[in-house]
């Protein structure tokens, strides 16, 4: 479905949540060619509320309604990870581009069948995987690709944040979200480090559960790997420690290091270290790299529109088969911590 004329692409946005809110509306309104015409969430209120905010006129309660409307070109899924493959399938169905959060979904077959419809329905088909908009990630991967830190051999990543012990979301129960941080930032970094060096061949991975009431999923996850190249990769999240640096990812090479840090856009920087030179040296990026916003939505919601708009991905998109390798490395960990007596839910 591509706009007549020099209209504007119209898309419909299911989920009223906080990430709607700070990302997916804004986000696409930023774009000069997109509008926002309807909303969907499960409490009426609550949608009515931020479509008021907006100015977007239509309010749902049922996604199938909305996708079934004949005036969308595409359809943003922001809802928690047990509702995407439905709500994907249903979209596709009724022939809108989709966009949908990350993971795909709750299972390897979920994430098979959602990247099936995809192909099949002739759609754009993105995963939101913020950090790949980062300028500091971009201009790494540019770096890493042209050689400027040689052959590389290692990817790691870091990520923690301090509110995991007051819990109250949907991330802390299994049936909505099929995993912790292992899903909610696991799948960040497993694209990340495909993105950055290329297919991963073997997940080993150990899972840590603080107990405590209303929480089901993983609090800590640390996870190694092999990539298809040869390069080897470990990265940990945690959300129940205090940061002790800033949350980042690093690729090392023969001939040097490159180190981005990890944010919404807040902190966007990319540094530079040598074999035997001390210190890191910071590398230019675009001023609006140090703006201190949160441009990587705003950057990763124009380019579905852009990919709307062109009928494709662009070169730095992520694909519904790049979200099924992800699922596919998910699964890899859940399954090797299962295997791993020191995986417990007793800390």
């Amino acid at each position: 479905m591509k706009p007549g004329g020099g209209r504007k692409l119209r898309f419909g946005v299911i989920g009223a949540g906080a990430f709607a809110e700070a990302c997916h509306v804004p986000g696409l309104l930023s774009h000069p060619r997109a509008e926002v015409v309807a909303i969907c969430g499960r409490h009426r209120e609550r949608a009515q509320a931020l479509a008021g905010r907006f100015g977007i006129p239509a309010v749902h309660t049922d996604p199938g309604e909305l996708v079934a409307r004949d005036d969308l070109d595409g359809v943003t899924l922001c809802t928690p990870n047990a509702a995407h493959r439905e709500q994907a399938l249903l979209a596709f169905a009724h022939g809108k581009h989709v966009f949908c959060e990350k993971p795909l979904g709750l299972s390897v077959a979920e994430a098979e069948e959602m990247a099936r419809a995809a192909e099949a329905s002739g759609r754009v088909h993105q995963v939101a995987f913020t950090y790949r908009y980062l300028y500091g990630v971009e201009e790494l991967r540019r770096r890493v690709q042209a050689g400027d830190v040689g052959e590389p051999f290692l990817f790691r990543a870091h990520h923690e944040y301090w509110d995991g012990l007051r819990p109250g979301g949907w991330r802390e129960l299994k049936a909505p979200s099929g995993g912790g941080v292992l899903y909610d930032l696991g799948s960040h970094f497993f694209d990340l480090a495909r993105f950055l060096l290329g297919p991963i061949e073997a997940v080993k991975a150990d899972l840590q559960y603080l107990p405590r009431p209303g929480v089901e999923t993983d609090d800590i996850a640390t996870v190694s790997f092999h990539f298809v190249s040869g390069a080897r990769g470990h990265w940990q999240s945690s959300r129940i420690t205090p940061q002790r640096a800033p949350n980042h990812v690093q690729v090392v090479g023969r001939d040097g290091a490159l180190e981005a840090l990890l944010s919404r856009g807040s902190l966007d920087a990319l540094r530079l270290a040598r074999p035997g030179k001390p210190g890191w040296e910071d590398l230019p990026l675009p001023d609006e790299a140090s703006d201190g916003q949160t441009h990587a939505l705003g950057r990763m919601m124009r380019s579905f529109v852009d990919a709307c708009s062109g009928g494709g991905l662009g070169e730095g998109d992520a694909s519904f088969q790049d979200g099924l390798a992800v699922q596919r490395a998910l699964t890899a960990a859940e399954e090797s911590a299962a295997a791993t007596p020191s995986s417990s839910r007793r800390t």
